[in-house]
């Protein structure tokens, strides 16, 4: 299992992680953690999984080209919320990105980072539910190392700030 969280013992600074994906609500999970962590003394850690489309790609040239633009796409995408971040709550977060699935990737980075005290996520608004990341892990919240907090995808920005 995790390893004993050390967020607020000397020299140590408590983290909230943010999974970065392209769903419409994620922001709402920036903002929350931004505004939270700049009133609690933390800090944001944003982290973005880039999930293998085709693990079989025949050639490897091809492979790695496809890899490094994914990387980019996703340095990019992590550069739009590091500016939220920063506009909202004055914060540069920490920014990692990892190749694999995405669960177990939140899973590995919380036991190597043991300043990692929430995870953020973001819940969605449509019909089709809160979308699958917060549908999994909510199933096996009970087993988690940390507290997960998710925030509605439909608070407006000054409801997160009241909430924060």
């Amino acid at each position: 299992m995790s390893a004993k969280r050390r967020s607020y013992e000397a020299g140590h600074k408590p983290k909230y992680l943010v999974v970065i994906d392209e769903s419409p609500e994620c922001d709402r999970a920036v903002d929350y953690a931004s505004r939270r962590a700049a009133r609690t003394g933390a800090s944001v850690l944003m982290l973005l999984v880039i999930e293998p489309h085709d693990r079989h790609q025949q050639w490897l040239g091809v492979a790695d080209i496809m890899k490094a633009e994914a990387h980019e796409a996703a340095n990019t995408i992590l550069d739009q919320f590091a500016a939220r971040a920063n506009g909202v709550a004055g914060i540069t977060p920490e920014r990692v990105v990892r190749d694999g699935d995405k669960a177990t990737e939140i899973l590995k980075l919380i036991d190597e980072d043991d300043d990692i005290a929430t995870l953020v996520l973001a819940a969605g608004t449509g019909k089709e539910g809160p979308g699958p990341l917060v549908a999994s892990i909510g199933k096996n919240a009970g087993s988690y190392p940390i507290p997960v907090a998710i925030v509605p995808g439909s608070l407006g920005d000054e409801d997160l700030d009241a909430l924060s």
